[in-house]
């Protein structure tokens, strides 16, 4: 077999040392192949499924301030449902309870394995994820009560708003610009997603549960943990599963938790280590078949039903001059990028961490200004926090178009003034001169990894 070449740092120069002191940790290198290549399995689902989204929300932007808008929120003001079972809804609240539980149910699957055989399971692959996802929630929300508590108008009731990122929102945008992420910040900007996501999941269990009815919630649980005795003894007969997903769905919504927790909890269930004989497992083959109905339908759906926000009357206008929505607005635009880069800079000052030699802290503030393309669970916290004020949700959702957009403009900029580097790194991490199907840069050893 031949040998791989080593990928030289662009600084070295000449043979190095035979005994070298002992190096830093690196913060963004080069991930394992099995976790580079289900990070690029992902990115091509949600990609799709991100302009798809943009699309269901531009439809739905288009048609609310359109001469037919009546019909717009005559549709998603329909009811059905049965009533005797507290499921007598709007097509819009099917969307956020029903449809999105789909997509927490692939973030429960997504976790599961991030944990068990991903990057999560690794405490020093792990602390740069986690870490940087929770100084992108708090400082948001920090910008968010300052904005609000200068002015005589404002509310701290919308300090969740700004904390989520949306990452087929955000892969959408690396697709439309055209760039080339190398793995290492592939990896980061999807495994900082999935930490935003736990995070989101925890504030909507914690935060937004007006009241509790412990008899559905229990019976609810009894379920879950049904499924997950099914699925764990390899059953995985959908007529039986998917009964059961949704009767502990319902028994949720009824308890006065949001549903969505409890596609989270079912995903958590499924096992995600491969079984005897087995290449993949059983989350992973269940997320291959849910990913695409949640980014491909259940996300488009819900933004057609939540993103008609009306500009019209004074909608935009009232928008720019209400603290809510401005701090909504410079959480995701600000908050994000300074809590994603100063949580990962204060890292590295404190562990003595250095970025990996072909990167600079110019990409960790390109995936940084990413983080704040806030979108989907945005929408949510958003509906959650002021459901009972139409005027304000209005203006909130202008806020989160105005700031992911701002974000998503921002990245742009940032990351196309190091495409060059980029395309180089991406030609380097696919030269596979032994022709085994593994890209010869994850077969070298540590030591010459760090040459990169």
């Amino acid at each position: 077999m031949p040998v791989p070449p080593r990928r030289e740092s662009r600084g070295s120069a000449g043979p190095q040392p035979s005994d070298p002191a002992p190096s830093r940790s690196r913060l963004l290198g080069l991930p394992s192949w099995p976790q580079a290549q289900h990070v690029a399995g992902i990115l091509r689902d949600e990609t799709v499924g991100g302009i798809l989204l943009l699309a269901g929300a531009l439809i739905a932007l288009i048609w609310a301030n359109s001469p037919w808008r009546e019909s717009y929120h005559s549709l998603i003001e329909t009811s059905v449902g049965p009533g005797s079972l507290h499921l007598h809804l709007s097509l819009e609240q099917w969307a956020a309870d029903g449809l999105l539980a789909i997509f927490f149910f692939v973030v429960g699957l997504e976790l599961k394995r991030e944990f068990l055989l991903g990057d999560l399971r690794s405490v020093s692959r792990a602390v740069l994820p986690v870490v940087a996802a929770v100084g992108g929630m708090v400082t948001p929300v920090l910008i968010y009560l300052l904005v609000n508590t200068v002015s005589a108008d404002g509310s701290s009731t919308g300090w969740a708003v700004p904390t989520a990122t949306d990452i087929a929102f955000a892969v959408a945008v690396l697709a439309i610009i055209g760039t080339y992420l190398p793995a290492a910040l592939r990896s980061f900007l999807l495994t900082l997603a999935v930490v935003d996501d736990l995070l989101a999941i925890a504030i909507i269990a914690l935060f937004f549960t007006d009241h509790l009815s412990p008899g559905p919630a229990l019976a609810s649980l009894a379920l879950i943990v049904v499924f997950g005795l099914l699925v764990n003894r390899s059953v995985t007969r959908w007529w039986l599963l998917v009964p059961l997903a949704v009767a502990a769905w319902a028994f949720m919504h009824a308890s006065g938790i949001h549903a969505t927790i409890a596609g989270v909890l079912l995903g958590f269930t499924v096992p995600a280590r491969p079984g005897p004989g087995e290449q993949a497992g059983m989350s992973e083959r269940f997320e291959h078949f849910w990913r695409p109905v949640s980014a491909g339908v259940a996300v488009p759906l819900f933004a057609l039903m939540a993103a008609g926000v009306s500009l019209l009357e004074g909608g935009i206008g009232g928008a720019f001059t209400d603290p809510i929505a401005i701090g909504v607005a410079l959480g995701l635009l600000l908050g994000k990028p300074i809590g994603v880069l100063g949580s990962t800079w204060l890292l590295a000052r404190f562990t003595r961490a250095e970025l990996d030699s072909e990167l600079s802290w110019w990409d960790v503030f390109g995936v940084a200004l990413l983080a704040g393309v806030g979108f989907t669970v945005c929408l949510l916290l958003g509906e959650l926090a002021f459901d009972d004020d139409a005027g304000q949700v209005n203006h909130v959702k202008i806020a989160i178009f105005v700031g992911s957009v701002a974000a998503a403009m921002f990245a742009t900029i940032v990351l196309r003034a190091r495409n060059r580097v980029y395309r180089r790194l991406a030609a380097e991490e696919a030269v596979d001169l032994d022709a085994d199907g593994i890209p010869d840069i994850y077969q070298t050893s540590e030591a010459d990894r760090r040459g990169r």
